[in-house]
């Protein structure tokens, strides 16, 4: 999320169409003042019957109901801003206009929980091609797979989010006739998880996470994602009949959980457990379902904290109670609270969330990634991991 703001002048081509906007260039930091919308609703050029048929392919949760049409638009952001070759693109900006293999993997649990398994499935072979001999990932790809497009640290948590993803893919319908073609990737991604826990015996080095920033410390951001990751991983491997695989795989996550949950939990799961006055964080999703198979009563209680520490002056949330006090909501967060409260059963809050973002989308109907203090969207429209998660959302409601 340390990223340059760039708002494009004139018709500079991005994904196959022109981008509407003034040039405006600004760093994000404290005193920085913060940019509007860097996209229009001429980010693409749609075609209706293409569309159209690729929707009836698949389902629109929530489709006639007060969400149907912001699941609509969003699973056709989705879709443009993926690429034939199973890259997806963060968002319709140049600094956004990357490959995150966490924005990747939510988009293909959307896809394959929506009925559009071979989108899903290609979202995963992307992210395989990609992955490095270790098996982890770079921070972000160039969209023709061809490496990363500058020098940012890695991300350690890409490969637990990739693992998640492949079981949540391939438990939907007709996922698991696709297990072989995706073995390269849950091999790579399982190994790499391993290596870095120990087995489940340590707690991973510092890595940056879904902030962005580097970080001198361990965050929950960036480990989190590694237990749900053993976790699916160790059910695909049960699907697959490898059980004595799957039992010493469950025993490792069970290991970890139990580090995590001592290391992190006397404080109330902050964001550092060796800094707790940095606060909690969106973090605390990532250990509850659907990242696991229980909610804890101590996670809730983080859960709830942050969402009243981090809300903002529009109403959605910032990352963590410790980000910056801009008064700027950011929709991937409000969107995964949204979802992780469906799944925990509290629809109110679910429906709250997403009367939000609802209300908050662009003139177009795309989520952007932020809303300012006085409403107004800002960032890029879409948000591919924002869309993800609010038709996850809307999906976990209607399945009740």
């Amino acid at each position: 999320m340390r990223r340059r703001w760039v708002l494009l002048a004139g018709g500079t081509a991005l994904l196959g169409a022109p981008v509407a906007g003034t040039a405006l260039v600004a760093d994000r930091t404290e005193a920085a003042p913060v940019p509007r919308l860097l996209s229009g609703p001429d980010w693409y050029t749609p075609d209706p019957a293409a569309e159209a048929a690729w929707l009836a392919g698949g389902t629109v949760p929530g489709d006639g109901g007060p969400h149907g049409d912001m699941v609509r638009r969003a699973l056709l952001d989705l879709r443009a801003l993926s690429r034939a070759n199973g890259a997806v693109s963060a968002g319709p900006a140049p600094s956004w206009n990357h490959a995150w293999p966490r924005d990747s993997a939510f988009a293909a649990v959307a896809l394959a929980r929506t009925g559009h398994l071979d989108d899903a499935v290609r979202v995963l072979r992307f992210l395989a091609s990609v992955m490095l001999p270790d098996g982890g990932f770079e921070a972000r790809y160039l969209l023709d797979g061809s490496g990363p497009p500058d020098d940012r640290r890695r991300q350690d948590d890409g490969a637990g989010w990739a693992l998640w993803a492949l079981r949540a893919v391939l438990d939907g319908p007709g996922g698991h006739a696709r297990a072989e073609e995706l073995r390269d990737l849950l091999e790579g991604t399982l190994g790499f998880t391993l290596e870095r826990t120990g087995s489940g015996r340590r707690l991973p080095v510092p890595s940056p996470d879904y902030w962005e920033r580097r970080e001198a410390s361990l965050t929950l951001g960036a480990v989190a994602p590694l237990l749900a990751g053993l976790d699916a991983a160790a059910a695909v491997l049960s699907r697959l009949r490898e059980r004595t695989r799957a039992r010493e795989v469950s025993a490792a996550a069970g290991r970890l959980a139990e580090l995590v949950h001592d290391r992190f939990g006397p404080a109330g799961y902050p964001r550092y457990a060796q800094n707790p006055d940095a606060g909690v964080d969106a973090a605390t999703a990532f250990l509850l379902p659907p990242f696991t198979a229980r909610a804890r009563p101590a996670v809730l209680a983080a859960f709830d904290a942050y969402q009243e520490r981090a809300r903002r002056p529009a109403g959605g949330l910032a990352p963590g109670a410790g980000w910056r006090r801009d008064g700027v909501s950011w929709t991937p967060q409000t969107a995964l609270a949204a979802w992780v409260s469906a799944q925990v059963g509290r629809d109110g809050e679910a429906h709250a969330r997403l009367d939000w973002l609802n209300v908050h989308r662009t003139g177009w109907g795309s989520i952007p990634e932020k809303v300012l203090a006085d409403g107004s969207p800002a960032g890029p429209a879409p948000l591919g991991w924002s869309a993800a998660c609010a038709v996850l959302a809307v999906d976990t409601l209607e399945r009740g």
